[in-house]
């Protein structure tokens, strides 16, 4: 089922010294000699409805990506790391015609079939309306993640989190979600109530939550804000990992970009954090190993794995 099973290594390592930053460091064969723990993570964006591949005729994708392939390669995954988080960063329905006949219902249950841990939402995940969504929601046994939506006077309230703690190999893992402004961008008529928050101030009430009170070893973001942009005015995952702190890792989403490799920017403290994204239409998946000492100093090594 997986058209190309090679996995391309896209990035050296770097290494994290106390928490909530990364700094530059000898490379992961030094750390995982002596390493305690390994967590994998695994993610996508902007899948948009593929369920099956782009077809053979395709200019850019042909034969590319389907939720069939995308699971032999998670489950494989899994079976060599069974620590292994599952992560999308939004814009899950939209875009083929499986979206406009089942509304988000096929996407909602394959997610499902995988075991997909959370997500966060997308603009395009409004397009049957607030409550098209709400409809959906039974057939995710996933989290869906936003810190920054307030739906308390909408159909929505209560159906998210801000976030969620993972335990995995005895590592807390925090995982909180960030979606874009839709005024502007969604019809009006399509989120409703729905109240967008400044995702810098949630982002970093959220990431001092993690750290402090819910005590994670890693703080990842799950964002549908867009990689970057000319316009220093518009918050993006670039500019959110400045303006902040506590974050190890962002999974973006929005903009379709696809990175060959994780960017590594400056946060607020002037430690390091990762920012990763990988394109659309679910032809590949990302993968970020995180590797822990018994002093939780932790080293990452990405890869892009084919679909």
């Amino acid at each position: 089922m997986i058209r190309r099973t090679f996995i391309k290594q896209t990035a050296a390592a770097t290494s994290l010294v106390g928490l909530g930053g990364l700094t530059m460091s000898m490379g992961v064969d030094t750390l995982s000699r002596k390493q305690k723990k390994h967590i994998t993570i695994l993610h996508t964006n902007d899948v948009h409805s593929h369920v099956e591949p782009f077809p053979s005729n395709d200019p850019k994708y042909a034969n590319l990506g389907g939720a069939a392939r995308r699971m032999g390669v998670i489950t494989a995954v899994r079976k060599e790391n069974p620590n292994t988080l599952l992560l999308d960063a939004g814009d899950i329905f939209q875009g083929t015609p499986y979206f406009n006949f089942y509304g988000g219902e096929l996407e909602f249950k394959l997610m499902s079939m995988m075991g997909y841990d959370a997500a966060t939402i997308g603009n395009h995940d409004f397009d049957n309306g607030i409550g098209g969504l709400a409809a959906q929601m039974p057939n995710a046994s996933f989290e869906l993640l936003t810190a920054n939506y307030d739906f308390s006077n909408t159909i929505m309230d209560g159906l998210t989190k801000p976030y969620k703690v993972f335990v995995k190999d005895g590592i807390r893992i925090g995982v909180f979600g960030l979606g874009i402004e839709l005024n502007g961008l969604v019809n009006k008529n399509m989120f409703k109530e729905t109240k967008y928050l400044d995702p810098v101030e949630m982002a970093t009430d959220t990431a001092n939550t993690l750290r402090q009170k819910e005590r994670c070893d890693i703080v990842i973001c799950l964002s549908h804000l867009g990689y970057e942009y000319r316009s220093k005015d518009i918050i993006s995952d670039v500019a959110l990992a400045r303006k902040t702190e506590g974050i190890d890792l962002i999974i973006g989403g929005h903009t379709h970009t696809f990175l060959k490799k994780p960017t590594i920017a400056q946060n607020k403290s002037g430690k390091f954090v990762l920012i990763n994204q990988v394109g659309w239409g679910g032809i590949n998946l990302g993968r970020i190993d995180f590797y822990l000492d018994d002093a939780k100093n932790i080293e990452s090594r990405s890869l892009v794995l084919d679909i």
